[in-house]
């Protein structure tokens, strides 16, 4: 998946950890689900990475188009 549809996913469904699932980054995907991703300002971070393509998968790749 490319940046921009990460991108969304986050927007829509980051509080759900939805992103970090799809990335495989399991351990905090639960906990985004169980915090509302740290009261939503974990969600903006992770948005914002993403859109500046610092955001990386599990295996270390950072996420581009």
């Amino acid at each position: 998946m490319g940046k921009v549809g990460l991108a969304i996913i986050c927007w829509f469904f980051g509080s759900l950890g939805v992103h970090r699932f799809i990335v495989g980054k399991i351990g905090t995907g639960i906990l985004w689900l169980v915090t509302l991703g740290f009261c939503g300002i974990g969600t903006l971070v992770d948005f914002i990475m993403i859109l500046t393509g610092n955001f990386t998968r599990k295996d270390g790749t950072k996420v581009t188009e």
